[in-house]
């Protein structure tokens, strides 16, 4: 029984170097598109894999425990991207598995506020909110990056929901817990949660408010923040100014915003995901203005195949 409890078939070392290899996947992630991603990601989920396959010491399997949830979180916000919705849902549910079986409530709590993303960009929102609550009350009373960024998400999903007072609370918590979480610095990893990302989330909220002026001015802001080899987060920014400008009745400006974000896009990032936001500028256009040239252009934009220009 002695032997048998300390059996392993991975040393510390490999250990040690096969987290480095994740947070390399984790830094790389932030600018690179996700259909070559996926490779890498799966890849390393192999590996992990193939450890957790056998017998390992209490320690080591949360290791391997905590490590297949970062990854498949990943996993599945890259398929999130590319629109394959179904197996999305399915990895962020290996995620939250792996994340409860590690038993760290930090990461516990950060996966499901990953998940809402989910909802919130192709519904139920009702599905983004209850996650990012979830979320939130597991880490309540600790001020963490964690804890800040389910209360920023929960705020944005609230608020595109429609329910005003309780988004504008969540909103000021958010802030709150930013602040106080000190979690403010801009690295480099898909699981920091930096200002810029920060001003993302608060930028959905306020812009789902219609809270126009104020919107604009986190955008600009977090624009800023962001360097220039980034992923989609600056584009996704700029179809949120499209929506300001379509709330504030200048139908043209939305649909040339909205459709200069989409073609200035890298090609390898222009996946589903904006499409679907920017498909909301036309949404909330006035009536109207719906059938008129700009938004024509703006339809037939969105109907490019992949890598045209």
């Amino acid at each position: 029984m002695d032997r048998t409890l300390a059996s392993a078939t991975v040393s510390p070392a490999q250990l040690d170097l096969l987290d480095e290899r994740i947070l390399w996947a984790r830094q790389l992630y932030l600018y690179s598109p996700p259909a070559p991603m996926l490779e890498t990601l799966l890849s390393l989920l192999a590996d992990v894999e193939d450890l957790a396959g056998d017998r390992q010491p209490a320690a080591v399997q949360v290791r391997l425990s905590e490590l297949t949830a970062v990854l498949s979180t990943l996993t599945a916000d890259s398929l999130m991207k590319l629109g394959d919705l179904t197996r999305s849902q399915a990895w962020y549910g290996t995620a939250r598995a792996a994340a409860d079986d590690s038993g760290n409530v930090e990461l516990r709590a950060r996966v499901r506020a990953q998940a809402a993303m989910l909802p919130f960009y192709y519904g139920p929102l009702e599905v983004a909110v209850a996650l990012t609550r979830e979320a939130r009350m597991m880490t309540r009373g600790r001020p963490s990056a964690t804890t800040a960024f389910a209360a920023a998400a929960e705020a944005r999903a609230l608020a595109r929901l429609g329910d005003a007072r309780e988004a504008q609370d969540a909103l000021h918590n958010a802030a709150d817990l930013f602040e106080r979480s000190g979690s403010g610095a801009d690295t480099d990893d898909a699981f920091s949660f930096p200002e810029r990302r920060f001003l993302l989330y608060r930028s959905g909220a306020l812009t789902a408010l219609g809270n126009t002026n104020q919107a604009r001015r986190v955008q600009a802001r977090a624009r800023d923040l962001y360097p220039a080899k980034t992923g989609i987060d600056p584009a996704l920014l700029q179809l949120e100014t499209a929506i300001c400008s379509a709330l504030d009745q200048c139908p043209a400006d939305a649909c040339d915003l909205a459709g200069s974000a989409i073609l200035t896009t890298l090609p390898a990032h222009r996946t589903p995901i904006l499409r679907a936001r920017a498909r909301e500028v036309i949404r909330v256009l006035p009536p109207p203005t719906r059938s008129s040239r700009p938004a024509r252009e703006l339809r037939e934009i969105l109907a490019l195949p992949p890598g045209a220009r």
